[in-house]
C-alpha cells in the first residue's frame, strides 16, 4: 500500500514520517494543511447504533410523538450512517466523552506538527469529532428557526424576496414583536458570546429558546436536558478553545472543516464566534462554504458584512461539497427541501459568485482572507485572472489556492513556481487506520479519473521532454 494507493494520497505514519514530503513540497513553494484522517473502521451496524444514541437527548426519549421539532434535525436511522455516499472527507462517531478527548489530543498533536514542519502551515479539524452531535442538531435548529422568524419579520415589513444580506427589521417594532414572545430586559439580538459560551457558569440549555409566533411565546427547544447533557455541550465548546489556543500558541491557522446540512448552521455559527474573537489582528480561524448549497452566497455575504462592520479578518475556505448524494437522497426521504443547487453549473456558478464577492472585499478592505479549494483548471483560472483585475498580487498573502495530495500536481506545482500561496491538504496516519477514509477515497467520481488520465498524459511528456534536453531531475528556483 505504501508504495501504491496510500503513498500516493497520504504523507506518512505520523508527524515524523511526514517531514521529507512536506519540506520537499516547500522547496516548490507548495505549503501543508495537515489532516490526520484516521477513522473508525466500524460496521454499519454499529455506526447507527452509536448515531442514534449519541443524537437523541433524554428529554426526546421521553417525549416521543409530542415534540415540535424540525424533521430534517433530528436523527433518523436509516440516514445515520453519515458515511454512506461520501467518499472524500473522513466521519466520526461519538463513543464517549473520553474518546473526544482523545481526539483533541490528537488534533493538538497534528498542530504542533504543522507549527514545526513549516512557517505558515494549516491544521484541519472537524467539529463533530469533539462532542456529541446532539448538540450541534440542536442548536442549528435553533439558529434555522431565528433566522426564519427574522425573514417572516423583514416580510412583514415589506423585505420579502430580497436577498438576506439585503433585509432590515425596524428596530422598534422587533422589540415590541419580541416583548409580546416574553423577551424581557434590554433586547440583545447577538445572544452568543464566546467566552460566555465556553464559561461553566453559563447554562447552554438557556439560549436553545425559539420563537412560537402562533403561540406567542418563546419556548424552550426540548422540555429539558439532564445536567450530564449540559455538560457534554460544554466540553465540546471548551476542547475547541484549547485547539484554537494551540494553534495561536504554535504559529498554525486552524481549518475547520464543513460537514452535513443538519450540522452545519451550529458548526459555522460557533467558528464565526471563534472568529469575532481570534481574527481581530490576524487571521487564525478560517471557516468552511460548501457552494454546492443553496444559501451559499447568502452566508457569505453577511458573514463578510459581519466581519466589515465589527473589524475582525473573515477568513474562508470555498469548496464546492462533498456530502451531495447523501444530502438529496435524506431530503427526499424524509420531506424537506433540498439544499443542493439544481446542478453542476449552477454550483459553478455559485462558486464564482461567492468568490467574486470575497476577491472584491480583499480589494476593497484588505481584511479578508481566502483558500480556493478546488481542483477545476477553470475556477483557478477564473480567480487568477479576477486578482489581475482587481489588483491583487500573489506576495499579499490574502488569495490561497488548495489541493488535495497527490491530486492536480499540474495546477499546485506551477502555482508555488509562481509565487501563489498553495496548499496541498496532506492526509496522514497509520496505515490500517487510514483504510476506511482511503477505500471510500478510492471510489471518488468519474471527474477524479478523468483527471488523473490527463495527469498520466502531463507526466509522460514531461518524462520525454527531460530525456530530450538531458534535464532528469529538476530543481526549483524560488
Amino acid at each position: 500500500m505504501k508504495m501504491t494507493f496510500y503513498g500516493q494520497f497520504v504523507a506518512g505514519e505520523d508527524h515524523l514520517a511526514i517531514r521529507p514530503l512536506i519540506q520537499k513540497n516547500q522547496a516548490f513553494g507548495v505549503g501543508s494543511v495537515l489532516d490526520y484522517s484516521v477513522e473508525e473502521d466500524i460496521s454499519q451496524e454499529e455506526a447507527e447504533q452509536k448515531e442514534m444514541d449519541s443524537c437523541v437527548s433524554a428529554a426526546e426519549k421521553e417525549s416521543i410523538g409530542e415534540d415540535h421539532r424540525e424533521k430534517k434535525y433530528k436523527a433518523h436511522k436509516q440516514f445515520s450512517d453519515r458515511r454512506g455516499g461520501v467518499t472524500g472527507a473522513r466521519t466520526y462517531f461519538y463513543a464517549d466523552e473520553a474518546k473526544c478527548d482523545q481526539h483533541m489530543e490528537t488534533f493538538i498533536k497534528c498542530i504542533k506538527a504543522s507549527g514545526g514542519s513549516s512557517m505558515d502551515g494549516f491544521s484541519a479539524i472537524k467539529m463533530t469529532a469533539l462532542g456529541r452531535p446532539q448538540f450541534l442538531l440542536q442548536f442549528s435548529e435553533v439558529l434555522v428557526k431565528w433566522r426564519q422568524f427574522f425573514s417572516f419579520l423583514a416580510s412583514q415589513q415589506g423585505g420579502d424576496g430580497t436577498e438576506a444580506l439585503e433585509q432590515r427589521l425596524e428596530l422598534k417594532q422587533l422589540q415590541e414583536f419580541l416583548t409580546t414572545l416574553g423577551a424581557k430586559g434590554d433586547l440583545t439580538i447577538d445572544m452568543l458570546d464566546w467566552n460566555s459560551l465556553i464559561d461553566d457558569r453559563t447554562k447552554i440549555s438557556d439560549l436553545l429558546v425559539v420563537p412560537n409566533v402562533e403561540l406567542g411565546e418563546l419556548e424552550p427547544l426540548l422540555k429539558a436536558f439532564t445536567e450530564e447533557e449540559e455538560k457534554q455541550m460544554k466540553r465540546m465548546l471548551q476542547r475547541m478553545d484549547v485547539l484554537v489556543k494551540h494553534a495561536i500558541e504554535n504559529g498554525v491557522r486552524l481549518m475547520v472543516d464543513a460537514e452535513q446540512t443538519y450540522f452545519q448552521p451550529a458548526i459555522s455559527r460557533l467558528t464565526l464566534e471563534m472568529q469575532r474573537l481570534y481574527n481581530k489582528d490576524k487571521p487564525v480561524i478560517f471557516t468552511t462554504y460548501q457552494c454546492y448549497l443553496q444559501e451559499a452566497y447568502d452566508n457569505v455575504t453577511m458573514d463578510v458584512e459581519l466581519s466589515r462592520r465589527e473589524g475582525w479578518h473573515f477568513a474562508a475556505k470555498l469548496v464546492r461539497g462533498a456530502y451531495m448524494y447523501q444530502e438529496r437522497e435524506r431530503a427526499k426521504d424524509i420531506g424537506y427541501e433540498d439544499p443542493i443547487n439544481p446542478d453542476y453549473e449552477s454550483t459553478n456558478i455559485m462558486y464564482h459568485r461567492c468568490l467574486d464577492y470575497v476577491l472584491d472585499e480583499i480589494a476593497l478592505t484588505r481584511n479578508a482572507n481566502v483558500m480556493v479549494a478546488s481542483h477545476n483548471e477553470d475556477t483557478v483560472k477564473h480567480t487568477l485572472r479576477r486578482m489581475n483585475e482587481v489588483g491583487l498580487s500573489a506576495r499579499e498573502n490574502k488569495v490561497y489556492f488548495g489541493q488535495l495530495l497527490g491530486m492536480c500536481d499540474q495546477i499546485s506545482f506551477p502555482l508555488g513556481q509562481a509565487g501563489f500561496p498553495v496548499y496541498k491538504y496532506v492526509p496522514y496516519g497509520p496505515v490500517s487506520e487510514v483504510m476506511p477514509y482511503l477505500s471510500r477515497r478510492a471510489q471518488e467520481n468519474r471527474g477524479f479519473m478523468k483527471g488523473a488520465l490527463k495527469e498520466r498524459e502531463l507526466l509522460w511528456k514531461e518524462l520525454k521532454r527531460r530525456l530530450a534536453s538531458g534535464e532528469l531531475l529538476h530543481r526549483p528556483v524560488l
